[in-house]
């Protein structure tokens, strides 16, 4: 019975100390796993941090960039030939510290970072647009004919500050029926985006479909024989040609020929004569060769002198307010910022935020 009894004791015990082992391991396996995650995490915020400044550092380095080159002697104009837009320079800015100044693989820290930057005025501010404009700028991009009406009355119900429709236009009592409900904003665009809330637009007409950025040729408007080429459908796209964040006049160095094409007065061979003049002997934009405008008055060259007051209050040979997209080596996030400048000592950042992927 004892033997039994002694038996019984040890089965017990030794259940109770595997159960303990069991208990013990499931505990240290939960300890090192939080650690691990912990530690993953700690490193996460290293990495969010660090990311974080890198892209400050880029947008830095734009307002260092746009600074210089606003003190350029001899350059009173912003061009596609200029170290901010991608272009090799010019002689000007030799023996200064804009000449060994890189925008691509720039070192910072154990990183690299791209600085990308654009000029907006090269773009035509939809908030200041009006009639005439809006509708050229929506025949061209390829919208048909019978809704380009409906569209611009739209585009001009959604900013102006009235609920008062337009013929054939939207305003508040026609969004409240979509679903989700939402009210015309009554408003400047704050962002170009806004544009896809607005009856009529689509996401082809808003993107385009040559891409985010079309290329050079895609722009054209004549051929080589200086005949009008009509461009397929949404080829190019609202974003390419509006922004909702400029000065307001178009800088005639950096926009493009279907942009200069819808100013009053340009047509398609006026366009070509502006962009071929101001591309230089080997008709690249971008280049060392080229001959950018030192003021609008100099247009007269492919237009009649008639034209030029009114396209003084619509044009300028500067930038003021700029795009700026910074990619890090080894991340998939890109930084992004809005700056303006008002003076070489005065560059503001009026926005900053960032894109994951």
């Amino acid at each position: 019975m004892n033997v039994r009894l002694h038996r019984v004791d040890r089965g017990i015990a030794l259940l109770v100390v595997m159960v303990a082992i069991f208990v013990l391991s499931v505990l240290v396996g939960a300890f090192a796993y939080a650690m691990k995650v912990e530690a993953r995490l700690a490193m996460n915020a290293n990495r969010e941090a660090e990311l974080l400044w890198l892209g400050r550092s880029g947008v830095e380095l734009a307002r260092y960039v746009l600074a210089l080159q606003a003190s350029v002697m001899g350059e009173p104009y912003d061009a596609l030939n200029q170290k901010w837009a991608g272009g090799p320079g010019t002689m000007n800015i030799s023996n200064t510290p804009l000449e060994d100044i890189s925008l691509e693989n720039f070192p910072v820290g154990k990183s690299t970072i791209t600085v990308k930057i654009t000029d907006l005025e090269r773009r035509l501010n939809i908030n200041t647009a009006n009639e005439e404009v809006l509708r050229q700028a929506l025949t061209m991009i390829g919208v048909e004919a019978g809704q380009v009406q409906a569209i611009t009355s739209a585009i001009l119900d959604w900013i102006d500050p009235d609920d008062a429709v337009r013929p054939n236009g939207a305003e508040s009592d026609e969004y409240q029926s979509m679903n989700p409900p939402y009210l015309a904003k009554n408003g400047p665009l704050d962002d170009l985006s806004e544009l896809m809330f607005i009856r009529g637009i689509t996401p082809e007409m808003y993107e385009g479909t040559g891409g985010a950025e079309p290329t050079a040729a895609s722009f054209a408007v004549v051929d080589s024989m200086g005949r009008p080429v009509d461009l397929p459908p949404f080829s190019i796209g609202l974003k390419q040609v509006f922004t909702a964040l400029s000065s307001g006049r178009v800088n005639i160095n950096t926009a493009s020929p279907l942009v200069l094409q819808m100013l009053p007065g340009i047509d398609a061979n006026i366009a070509a004569c502006i962009v071929r003049q101001r591309a230089g002997p080997d008709g690249v934009d971008g280049t060392e060769d080229d001959l950018p405008f030192r003021a609008v008055g100099e247009l007269v060259n492919c237009m009649g002198p008639q034209l030029i007051p009114m396209l003084q209050q619509l044009c300028d040979v500067r930038s003021r307010t700029f795009e700026v997209e910074v990619s890090i080596s080894g991340s998939h996030r890109t930084f992004h910022a809005i700056l303006g400048r008002m003076t070489p000592r005065d560059i503001q950042v009026l926005s900053f935020y960032w894109k994951d992927g």
